[in-house]
């Protein structure tokens, strides 16, 4: 479950077990969580999961996520070839 970036106390990441899924990230922080799918090719991602989030924090999550959405993607991809390896 390798963290890739912690802003303002959000904690975003991969699951490692999650076999044959789209590109996407977890985050957490506090009691509240969520998993967005990310579309490279429409720049955009997508609200999978919420849990105990505040409509501040979900806009906060994607707004950290667009501002490293390049990122997170190129990191996703070494993680997929680090696992299939």
């Amino acid at each position: 479950m390798p963290t890739i970036l912690v802003i303002l106390g959000w904690r975003f990441f991969f699951y490692a077990n999650e076999r044959n899924e789209p590109i996407h990230v977890h985050c957490r922080k506090g009691g509240g969580e969520a998993k967005y799918w990310l579309d490279v090719d429409a720049f955009e991602a997508v609200e999978e999961h919420v849990y105990n989030m505040s409509p501040a924090d979900k806009r906060m999550v994607r707004r950290i996520i667009f501002e490293h959405f390049d990122y997170i993607v190129s990191e996703w991809r070494k993680f997929e070839e680090k696992k299939d390896g």
